[in-house]
């Protein structure tokens, strides 16, 4: 086993002279080809490339001496610290931190960065990636090969948002470009980048600034990332019809999101958005939403309400099915009219979940048949509430037949 295990990471700068002495009593090096090309790496220690960081680790685990880890920036930070650190592996880990690429890339673009989501884009999570960059007005994405910004702007089509690439950072080769989503694809980036996502659908107050990013504020936040809590002034939600317009039972609604169960990294379709209640709420819990109505007004309202309470929602105005085609594949799926014909086209796209809802037994029948043919186990459940006024007399009643369908 390892004597010693050093991580140290490099932004660019001189090494510190803990980072030095390190290096010098190295017997075994790990780090990309860029890091062992460097001139502070002892001639005569053993190199491992750095390919799989698991094997990596293995390998670094099991040499007998002391060995150094070069690692980009704050190596703790979605890097190689957290595979050294496998309690499997029993290595006791020193670690010298350099800038993170996030922190110096949003210095770069002059922007604080406490309010920022952080995702790592990877051909296996590049569309949760793009998901939260949907749902988000600022978003500092660690690429990949495969998964840089070509990929996500192309994966964004539809969204606008304004990109700030930085390749090669920290070295003479650094480059800083702000382009529109739309012009991303349009060129070729060199790795190793990061891209800032920013811009979107803003509450009053917060206005997009020059690079497209929320404007700040001098009292800042009190947590980074974002508030965990729904956006708005009210507490709670599954709020009261009349917030959003009437036209979706809160209690319906609660049951829908309670079943659909959105989350960062999800895509929501809400196809019938109506008042964009569901929408709404389904955002604020984090997923990114595509709301579909085929009424002009209700887009313009949902899209108004989005920006009252302060969520990113993308609106489209078409009909399903057809305006279903061109969408990107949903996790889950709520469809505000109870027709067989949509619940049949959202099954073929094979969502996580499907909810909707009928008014009546023949068109809950329907709808049920409809998932059943499609793949889905179908939940059934009659809702009823009432609603009283201060005499405790019924103000107003809602019935219908909750479905939900769970992929098999």
């Amino acid at each position: 086993m390892a004597d010693r295990v050093t991580v140290i990471g490099w932004d660019g700068s001189p090494l510190s002279g803990a980072a030095r002495a390190a290096l010098d009593a190295a017997t075994l090096v790990a780090g990309t080809r860029h890091h062992l090309a460097l001139p502070y790496v002892p001639k005569g220690a053993e190199q491992i490339v750095l390919g799989s960081i698991d094997i990596a680790a293995r390998r670094v685990a099991g040499h007998r001496g002391t060995a150094v880890v070069l690692a980009d920036g704050d190596p703790g930070f979605f890097g190689v610290v957290r595979a050294l650190r496998a309690p499997e592996l029993g290595l006791e880990v020193e670690v010298v931190p350099a800038v993170s690429a996030v922190a110096r890339a949003f210095a770069r673009a002059g922007m604080p960065w406490d309010d920022a989501r952080v995702v790592v884009a990877t051909s296996r999570t590049l569309r949760r990636a793009v998901n939260v960059c949907r749902a988000s007005a600022k978003v500092a994405v660690l690429t990949a090969p495969g998964a840089g910004p070509a990929e996500l702007a192309l994966m964004l089509t539809g969204v606008h948002r304004t990109f700030v690439i930085c390749e090669a950072l920290g070295t003479e080769h650094e480059e800083v470009s702000v382009l529109t989503s739309d012009k991303v694809a349009d060129h070729i980036w060199r790795d190793p980048n990061v891209v800032l996502v920013v811009g979107g659908i803003s509450a009053p107050g917060q206005g997009i600034a020059a690079l497209g990013g929320p404007a700040t504020h001098s009292g800042g936040g009190w947590i980074a990332g974002r508030d965990p809590g729904f956006p708005g002034a009210v507490r709670g939600w599954a709020l009261p019809a009349a917030e959003y317009g009437g036209h979706l039972p809160a209690e319906l609604r609660a049951f829908q999101l309670a079943r659909l169960g959105p989350r960062a990294g999800d895509l929501v379709w809400d196809i019938g958005a109506a008042d964009g209640s569901l929408a709404v709420e389904a955002a604020g819990f984090g997923a990114a939403v595509i709301a579909v109505d085929r009424d002009a007004d209700a887009c313009d309202w949902i899209t108004a309400t989005a920006r009252r309470t302060g969520v990113q929602l993308q609106v489209v105005h078409g009909t399903a099915p057809t305006a279903l085609e061109d969408l990107p594949e949903p996790d889950v799926v709520r469809i505000g009219t109870a027709d067989p014909e949509v619940a049949a086209a959202c099954a073929a796209r094979r969502p996580e979940r499907i909810v909707t809802a009928a008014g009546n037994r023949d068109q809950a029948e329907a709808i049920t048949q409809a998932l059943s043919e499609g793949g889905y186990d179908v939940e059934r459940t009659l809702l009823q509430s009432v609603e009283l006024d201060s005499d405790w007399a019924e103000r107003e009643r809602s019935v219908s037949f909750a479905l939900c369908g769970s992929r098999r």
